[in-house]
């Protein structure tokens, strides 16, 4: 009979432990933070990189002029080799993404690039007097404008009415 005392004792002590064992993730598991939010993204002020676009850039610069504070600037740079390239990026109203891309590089490329491999569909929108074409895509769609030399796409997570607020807001200079 001792035998069984030892293997009740030894059944008792796996049971004592692993109910310690729950109890301690339980107690840390209430310390960690879950915030499943999406982070705050900053907002950039892109007037700087925008002046110097345009000095540099063989073609007119495009970027958004009347919108409201709630489209949030959060991205912008300008790369002049080995083709002009202007890039800025916004969240919008309702916490997509929006960007504004510009470039001289081939334009099949460009855009495959700039709308993350969308396809151009047969639909066009008239945005400020310019024909522009929509493109949709798994990940983004976009409103693709070519012009002589350069090519602007509008794309990103947004839906096309946020991406063709966007088209209707920029200026080119």
């Amino acid at each position: 009979m001792a035998g069984t005392k030892g293997k009740q004792q030894t059944v008792r002590d796996m049971i004592l432990s692993l109910g310690l064992i729950g109890l301690a993730a339980g107690v840390i598991y209430l310390f960690i933070p879950h915030d499943d939010r999406a982070p705050d993204l900053k907002r950039v002020d892109y007037r700087v990189e925008l002046l110097t676009a345009r000095r540099a850039a063989a073609y007119p610069v495009a970027a958004p002029e009347g919108l409201s504070d709630s489209w949030k600037a959060t991205s912008v740079r300008y790369q002049g080799d080995p083709y002009s390239a202007w890039h800025l990026g916004f969240q919008d109203p309702e916490g997509q993404y929006v960007a504004v891309e510009q470039s001289t590089q081939k334009a099949a490329d460009f855009i495959d690039d700039a709308s993350q491999g969308a396809h151009g569909t047969k639909a066009t929108q008239d945005i400020g007097g310019q024909t522009w074409q929509r493109y949709s895509g798994g990940r983004y769609d976009a409103l693709v404008l070519k012009d002589k030399g350069s090519t602007t796409v509008v794309a990103g997570t947004a839906s096309f009415a946020q991406l063709t607020k966007m088209a209707e807001a920029l200026r080119m200079g």
